[in-house]
């Protein structure tokens, strides 16, 4: 009998806000252990937490992002559950009500475009982190309280490559929407693993094993790789899978039983008493709205339709927005964007590197890219002067035409000219010019290389190669 795997994952992601969740101590990573807190982050008696707005922008900005429904009304819940990294024994989130619902994310695996499905990105606040030494342990609550989106998908996904590839193009629209920086070594996204197996065509879910607190997208996948078999092999010799929670060990590369696992119930959630729900107005949404951008997927998709890029170009600037900003500037007008491309990212971006320098600091306007470009394929200059050229554009800003005018680099395409170049290299090199009669074609070349240098770079090569195949030929 053949298995298939059927996975969930529920991503937690920092929101990328100056202050908690729902109060006004920093957001900040790396403080002095316990400095970042203040009463209501650490629960004390008598405190009351109030929301932070910029969240909740970017929770709906999010929902937006992922294609979700953004309901006319949503509320906070408690959820009671007891650990040392909890200051309140309880943690305010979204239980039945979220704030965002039913989208889906579309993202490129296996040469096509895979879609998973959302049910709910929802907002809650984020715990504390426990330390444990040698004989003691403790508590850092710096990062207690700060907003925290915990985004569910469907169990659409059916392999550990394509969990890896969503959970990827997730963390590429929040950093694109500016939701998070979701910097994992930071701890800014963990994951947890929803998974279970069941005959191939069968309907019916198998026992769900979720796989706990995962805080890199490759050990998702590692863990994927070695659960999955697990499952199926216990299946196949006859056992039974019960619902549970495992911990993932990276160094032995295995799952760990941890706890059955809780139900809803477990967690006895109400109404947290002390916020109002959330009813976000026409003109709010609107405000959302405009901090809407274009996603990866849609401008790589855009790139390679508008300007007829293939996949590599039009993958680099869906990494370097900046970049693509000015590619696009300099395509402006363009019938033939390759060639634009083709010099922004093979030269502009390698002097950028060379030199350390920013693209702000960058002192040729987009347009002279574009006139570089018509330089050359006019004839008026060579490729090889034209790298000559650029690099002065780059170094003073100064247009390509004036700076040809200036040093004299225009191209000799004088038929008359470039024949006294080919005679004076035939006559210096009868070897050559015999190999060619001979039948060696590369000898062509030689001689071609010969006129281009004796012509310091200026003579037209389309025109030398025909004058000297005609002398030579004739």
């Amino acid at each position: 009998m053949e298995y298939e795997a059927v996975i969930g994952l529920e991503t937690h992601v920092q929101l990328k806000t100056r202050s908690k969740m729902w109060c006004g101590c920093a957001n900040e990573f790396g403080a002095p252990p316990n400095t970042n807190v203040c009463p209501v982050c650490l629960g004390m008696p008598g405190v009351l937490p109030v929301a932070n707005d910029e969240a909740l922008r970017l929770t709906a900005l999010t929902g937006l992002l992922l294609n979700c429904t953004i309901p006319a009304f949503a509320k906070f819940d408690r959820k009671n559950y007891f650990y040392p990294d909890v200051p309140k024994n309880y943690q305010i989130t979204q239980y039945d009500r979220p704030s965002t619902v039913n989208g889906y994310v579309d993202f490129e695996f296996q040469g096509g475009i895979s879609r998973v499905r959302i049910i709910r990105a929802h907002l809650e606040e984020d715990v504390g982190k426990n330390f444990h030494f040698e004989r003691t342990s403790g508590v850092d609550f710096n990062r207690a309280g700060v907003p925290l989106l915990e985004i569910v998908s469907e169990p659409d996904i059916t392999s550990a490559d394509m969990a890896y590839e969503y959970l990827n193009a997730l963390k590429d629209i929040l950093i694109y929407g500016g939701v998070s920086d979701c910097d994992m070594e930071k701890g800014m996204v963990r994951c947890d693993v929803n998974v279970s197996v069941r005959p191939r065509g069968e309907k019916k879910l198998g026992a769900k094993i979720e796989i706990k607190n995962m805080n890199s997208f490759s050990g998702v996948r590692r863990a994927l790789d070695h659960e999955i078999p697990r499952q199926i092999e216990v299946l196949k010799k006859g056992g039974k899978l019960s619902q549970e929670t495992r911990r993932w060990d990276e160094f032995a590369g295995i799952t760990e039983n941890m706890r059955s696992k809780e139900e809803a119930h477990d967690y006895r959630y109400f109404p947290e008493p002390d916020l109002m729900p959330f009813a976000p107005t026409q003109q709010w949404l609107a405000e959302v709205r405009s901090r809407v951008v274009e996603l990866p997927l849609a401008r790589k998709q855009r790139f390679m339709a508008t300007y007829q890029l293939p996949a590599p170009d039009a993958t680099t600037f869906v990494y370097d927005i900046p970049l693509a900003n000015y590619f696009e500037s300099a395509a402006t007008g363009s019938k033939n964007a390759k060639p634009i491309a083709n010099w922004v990212i093979n030269n502009l971006r390698a002097k950028m590197a060379e030199t350390q320098t920013a693209l702000e600091a960058v002192k040729i306007p987009p347009d002279d890219i574009q006139e570089l470009i018509t330089l050359v394929e006019s004839g008026r200059i060579s490729s090889k002067i034209a790298q000559e050229v650029f690099a002065e554009m780059f170094a003073t800003g100064t247009a390509p035409e004036k700076i040809v005018e200036q040093k004299g680099l225009a191209q000799v395409s004088d038929a008359g000219a470039i024949e006294k170049f080919c005679d004076e290299v035939i006559a210096a090199n009868p070897k050559s010019a015999a190999d060619f009669k001979a039948g060696k074609a590369a000898a062509l070349n030689f001689l071609k290389g010969q006129v281009m240098k004796l012509s310091k770079g200026k003579a037209n090569p389309n025109l030398v190669g025909e004058i000297l195949e005609r002398k030579l030929k004739g």
